[in-house]
């Protein structure tokens, strides 16, 4: 076969280079993945490069040609058939702020009934002691018994404490509601090992309290104080139990497996891998709702105004709101 070497060269070129562009980036980045479109592009690639190979090889007097598309060829054809696993290297800020989001997405209708379901017991909770306050002592669990006073009369109290903040009875307040929306987020994860009832069961129950304290101290004209007490921190920490209470709602629903024929270990196998991400996620968003209701929600007028805890609350919820949504791309295969 005659071959005009010149303009074989000068045509093929741009193939070549391409090629190389491309294993270039994959080799930079060995835990990243090509979109399909790229991955069968880069095949077409290397099949061009091999055929030029081929058309070449009998080439004596061009071996630096040869040599340089063997060794796209050798380097193509082992990114194509390569056995090792990628993305083997835990990488903590990649996994926080791709998979993460990625996780909450994917299961995004567990988490929308993770919300309806609290808002019902947020509801209940706040009618409940609305129409009867001796509610408040049948429905708070035992660790608020020592809270369930006149909610003025704590907030003046905790406005004259302007020295050291974690002796106001307030302080041990919120400090009591952390440990327990941390207890409630393991234990919603982990009933959904009951088919998710456990977890519905715990969402609304967390709910009817988070409801019963909020419309409580709205009640008594301490709106202001409560959105200053409670955003900095809850706009965090209520998300976290809400993801808490998806993970568990996912778990719940591979379990029970309606309309989906595989095996159950098949199913548990498939849905693993969002959970504990959710979870991890959930540790993460809870070790920051506690550096902030220690640093911040605990310290209120005159010390710190109101406006300024609301405003940060709320720049933290917007945060979180474009955290979760964020990384929108095309997934990579």
């Amino acid at each position: 076969m005659i071959i005009d070497l010149p303009r074989f060269i000068a045509s093929q070129r741009p193939v070549w280079n391409e090629l190389e562009t491309m294993l270039a980036r994959v080799e930079r980045d060995p835990s990243g993945r090509l979109s399909f479109d790229d991955a069968k592009h880069f095949h077409l690639l290397y099949q061009k490069v091999s055929a030029d190979l081929g058309r070449i090889a009998t080439f004596a007097a061009e071996p630096e040609l040869r040599r340089y598309l063997e060794s796209l060829t050798a380097r193509a054809y082992a990114e194509i058939h390569e056995t090792r696993e990628r993305g083997r290297r835990f990488n903590p800020l990649r996994w926080f702020t791709r998979d993460f989001p990625r996780a909450f997405r994917r299961q995004s209708g567990a988490f929308v009934l993770s919300v309806v379901i609290t808002i019902v017991g947020v509801v209940f909770g706040g009618f409940a002691v609305a129409l009867d306050e001796d509610a408040k002592e049948a429905v708070l669990p035992g660790q608020f018994s020592g809270h369930l006073g006149d909610p003025a009369r704590r907030v003046a109290e905790e406005e004259k404490a302007t020295k050291d903040r974690f002796r106001g009875s307030h302080a041990s307040f919120a400090s009591t509601l952390m440990a327990n929306n941390i207890s409630v987020s393991i234990r919603a994860v982990a009933f959904g090992m009951t088919w998710g009832i456990g977890t519905m069961m715990l969402l609304f129950y967390n709910g009817v309290i988070l409801g019963l304290v909020a419309v409580d101290y709205i009640l008594a004209g301490q709106l202001v104080f409560l959105l200053g007490w409670l955003l900095p921190h809850g706009v965090i920490e209520i998300p976290a139990v809400l993801i808490a209470g998806q993970g568990g709602l996912v778990l719940g629903k591979a379990l029970i497996g309606r309309g989906d024929r595989a095996p159950l270990r098949s199913r548990l196998r498939a849905v693993a891998g969002d959970v504990m991400t959710l979870v991890g996620g959930v540790a993460v968003m809870l070790v920051w709702a506690g550096f902030v209701e220690s640093f911040l929600s605990q310290h209120h007028q005159p010390v710190v105004p109101y406006w300024l805890k609301i405003a940060f609350g709320c720049v933290e919820l917007a945060a979180l709101v474009w955290f979760l949504s964020s990384g929108r791309e095309k997934e990579r295969a």
